[in-house]
């Protein structure tokens, strides 16, 4: 029992002078927009989606399905789908044109429908994905596609969520560059096509997706982010925390 306790006291004046590796993954970890055109290894590619595939879920019902594209063809053609698909919404919603009345009227509409997907940051990227100023995977040489399963316990995107970060997390591990890519979902949810060739059909829908390879230079590292305050309850008291 005191070997127990030393054991325990040392660990913490030990955490308490620096961060575990894992810290150190999860603080560094940057989004990746520039790969090398060298390959994954297909070996770190399985270990990533294993590390997916051991994230917690509701009644652990693992509510998820993941495809691996390494065809350049197929990575290209989501792309270009992506890139139509934004293009006609930029010409729908785009208010900015000169005399766009009822792109603005048609805007406020769609903002109120889906407001998450119409957020300032994601209705810009639309724009900018339309007019080829923003790519989609980067010419990553790996691309993993997330999809939910409908019927999923609970909150099947959150679940979805959590496997995708222990994937990214697992890539940045082996030192390999990441990022998420949503804006895929626009090929799947408003067209056929790719669900069709990839064999996608009920009870799966796009959750998102991970671009992967090998970084350009060593984009890691800690970048300023705003502090949240938190309310901390212990000892019969409240406290605000940063």
């Amino acid at each position: 029992m005191e070997n127990e306790q030393k054991e325990m006291t040392e660990r913490v004046e030990q955490l308490q002078s620096q961060r575990t590796e894992t810290e150190n993954v999860i603080l560094k970890r940057r989004s990746n927009r520039l790969y090398k055109k060298k390959q994954v290894p297909e070996f770190m590619i399985k270990r990533i989606l294993e590390a997916g595939r051991f994230a917690p879920s509701a009644g652990n019902c693992q509510p998820w399905k993941f495809v691996v594209l390494r065809e350049p063809e197929l990575i290209e053609g989501i792309t270009r789908t992506t890139v139509t698909v934004c293009k006609i919404f930029k010409w729908l919603i785009d208010y900015r044109y000169t005399g766009s009345l009822w792109r603005r009227l048609n805007a406020n509409l769609n903002i109120r429908l889906k407001p998450n997907d119409l957020h300032p940051m994601p209705f810009g990227a639309v724009t900018l994905i339309a007019d080829g100023k923003l790519g989609l995977y980067h010419d990553a040489p790996t691309v993993i596609l997330i999809f939910k399963d409908v019927r999923g316990i609970s909150n099947p995107d959150l679940d979805c969520g959590i496997a995708g970060q222990n994937m990214v997390l697992a890539a940045h591990s082996m030192g390999l560059g990441t990022c998420w890519v949503g804006f895929a979902k626009v090929a799947f949810q408003y067209t056929g096509k790719w669900k069709k060739r990839l064999g996608i059909s009920y009870p799966y829908k796009f959750a998102s997706s991970l671009a992967i390879g090998w970084p350009v230079g060593d984009p890691d590292g800690m970048v300023a982010r705003p502090t949240h305050m938190t309310d901390w309850y212990e000892n019969g008291t409240r406290k605000t925390v940063y």
